[in-house]
């Protein structure tokens, strides 16, 4: 879990998508997108660039939203669930493992005739608790199989010393997406929160309680997830690792909440021994003392048994399956109809045991010639970063070799580990779908503790090879590309430089950007957590990084909803200084070739739309609702014409006017 409250991705976690033809491009015309002439660019570039795609693209009824990425996706699934079907039919010593989970899985008589059978092994250990003494050992049984209750825990690089993993304990404990659905005002949300109630008592239902009972569980699970909630951090406050690094004494939580037995704990996890932890949030471990002290037993077995309902209803049967759905889907996020099985099993697959399934997908889909590419453009990018520094007007010398020495160390890992990891040890069986979800959850738990006092793997990746996304990780000052985005339309073989940096080089500048954003600026370039930077340098910095929070919190997402400038201002400035460092690194390419046209488009226009196109999407609207309250990314138009407007190079491609809604001239906000 460590790595996840650092770990900076270029997109939220992506759902299986639905089935839609994904075009295939290798020259530069297919990799052209159709523009909407209609439209003036300087007017609303996204629109011109989006608008037939858009039109062209409605939203499948069983997603909250489809765009670029989810074409991808669904491109990839379909290699996924080939290899798996042919796994199936033809197993061997080498694949069975992977073949038998994903049979298991997509075996929906076997789960609807087995009903909740499977997970009332975890209901008895939950109705058998004698009192709240006995609570420790238990939680630590249900962390080790996924089930998340009151808080998390795991291992993290440490903050002033990356080379080392240390323990880390963080909050948890809810079932809405996280503290802002528990404490945000207004009808939309009142009715959220009621929504969410009537959820959980159908589930209780489901597990055969009467109705009147089940009304009164929820209402108990309610009003504990609602506490945590308050005491939780918010989505802001999370991205400021300041506020999540506070290494302390074990003994610490003991003085936090001393009506938790740590020891106990501790002990039931089978976690090396350690002095000392990252204890993210000491207020919530205060605010967690004061819910336990004030619940009784029957009330702390009430939620802990919705938690493993919660758990696993997606691996239940149908009746789970669907209640699951018309809660988190349909009224979260607008969703008509469930993904068919065969995604969710793909994907269910590739969570349990994803770098077993992605050795198929690596195989089949990912080439030399495309890591050797890849390589060839981060080479490129890092000189244009580096020019990028020398230019900066505001930075000082002493900062900019400190900058230097982050941004030549940073490493390059493309495509897929060097090393696979060995699931030998995960039992899976064809008849068994939640104990071999359970089995390959505490595998992975099992594993990460281990990492308590040893030194940190720089080589291990947080995504699996088919996984369309990329991330950059401070602690290892790492940028990471798997195989699965190294596709159309972020990378297209034959089409034009132009095209391609516009897509995929802008994707490497964001996750450069990320070693040098609010959060990764605090790093150093080995990973640790240390200022590098003079106080006047600093100042500087805040000051140009305001200026884009600012711009984004006057952006709309639906209704009164706006984004969060604050939570978002690491992915926009990622977004911002990315696409701004892959332009120049294309027109250094060029050897300053540019503005000529082959055929409609200058190269600058076409890097331009070469961006946009990685960016449309059609959304429904409580899918923004959603992604601007849990999410840190801004919504694709914004991160398409927030970033346009600020690039007076972009005026000067499409000639637009000194007051052009894309054009903001002075008031661009700029800081790398």
């Amino acid at each position: 879990m460590a790595t996840a409250l650092v770990a900076l991705p270029l997109v939220a976690a992506q759902a299986a998508e639905s089935a839609k033809p994904a075009a295939k491009a290798s020259a530069t015309d297919a990799a052209l997108p159709q523009v909407d002439d209609s439209v003036d660019p300087c007017q609303n570039f996204y629109q011109y660039a989006c608008g037939p795609w858009i039109k062209a693209n409605p939203i499948p009824s069983d997603q909250s939203r489809w765009g670029s990425f989810n074409a991808l996706h669904e491109r990839n699934q379909q290699i996924l669930k080939t290899a798996l079907e042919d796994i199936v039919a033809h197993p061997s010593a080498d694949n069975q493992r992977v073949g038998d989970f994903y049979a298991a899985c997509m075996d929906e008589a076997g789960a609807d005739a087995k009903g909740a059978a499977p997970i009332q092994p975890l209901l008895d250990q939950i109705k058998a608790l004698p009192g709240k003494e006995q609570l420790p050992a238990l939680v630590a049984a249900l962390h080790d199989v996924g089930v998340d209750v009151l808080f998390s825990f795991g291992s993290q690089a440490d903050f002033q010393d990356a080379r080392q993993d240390i323990a880390v304990i963080d909050q948890g404990g809810l079932g809405l997406p996280n503290r802002d659905y528990y404490v945000r005002e207004g009808a939309k949300f009142d009715g959220i929160r009621q929504a969410y109630v009537e959820h959980v008592s159908r589930t209780f239902q489901l597990l055969g309680d009467a109705k009147a009972a089940a009304d009164a569980k929820a209402q108990v699970v309610m009003r504990l997830e609602t506490d945590l909630a308050k005491a939780s951090l918010s989505l802001a406050d999370r991205n400021d690792p300041q506020k999540v690094n506070h290494k302390e004494p074990v003994a610490t939580l003991s003085t936090l909440a001393p009506g938790f037995a740590w020891a106990d704990y501790f002990k039931a996890t089978g976690a090396p021994a350690f002095q000392t932890l990252n204890v993210t949030e000491p207020d919530f471990f205060k605010a967690l003392q004061t819910v336990l002290a004030g619940a009784s037993a029957d009330d702390v077995k009430t939620y802990l048994s919705w938690h493993v309902a919660h758990a696993f209803s997606s691996n239940l049967s149908k009746a789970f399956v669907d209640e699951r759905f018309s809660f988190y889907s349909k009224k979260l996020r607008g969703v008509e109809q469930n993904l068919p099985r065969w995604k969710r099993c793909v994907m269910e697959t590739d969570n349990a045991l994803g770098e077993d399934l992605g050795k198929y997908y690596v195989k089949t889909a990912f080439g030399a010639g495309q890591k050797a590419k890849m390589l060839t453009m981060v080479k490129n990018l890092k000189a244009a970063y580096s020019v990028d520094i020398d230019q900066l007007d505001w930075m000082s010398a002493e900062t900019k070799k400190r900058a230097h020495e982050k941004l030549d160390a940073i490493v390059d890992k493309i495509g897929y580990p060097d090393k696979w990891r060995d699931y030998s040890s995960v039992v899976t069986r064809k008849d068994d779908l939640v104990g071999n979800v359970e089995r390959a959850t505490e595998f992975e738990t099992k594993r990460q503790l281990a990492k308590i006092g040893k030194p940190h793997d720089r080589a291990e990746w947080l995504m699996s090879p088919p996984t369309v996304n990329a991330y950059y990780d401070p602690t290892e000052n790492d940028i990471n590309f798997p195989a699965g985005i190294l596709q159309p339309p972020f990378y297209f073989a034959g089409a034009d430089d132009a095209i391609n940096y516009g897509a995929i080089g802008a994707v490497i500048g964001h996750e450069m950007t990320h070693g040098f954003d609010d959060q990764g600026r605090q790093y150093d370039k080995d990973g640790n957590l240390k200022d590098w930077w003079t106080a006047d340098d600093a100042k500087k910095f805040e000051a140009r990084a305001q200026c884009v929070v600012d711009e984004y919190d006057g952006f709309v997402a639906i209704d009164d909803v706006h984004l969060n400038g604050k939570a978002t201002l690491g992915e926009n400035l990622a977004d911002n200084g990315g696409h701004a460092i892959a332009l120049k690194a294309l027109m250094a390419t060029l050897k300053g070739k540019t503005a000529k046209k082959d055929g409609r488009f200058t190269t600058e226009q076409k890097f331009f739309l070469g961006y946009a196109q990685v960016w449309c999407s059609n959304q429904r609207d409580d899918a923004k609702r959603d992604q601007a309250i849990t999410d840190v990314h801004s919504l694709s138009e914004y991160r398409v014409n927030g970033v346009v407007s600020n690039n007076p190079e972009f005026a000067k491609a499409f000639n637009c006017k000194a007051d052009a809604p894309m054009n903001r001239g002075a008031k661009a906000c700029k800081v790398w």
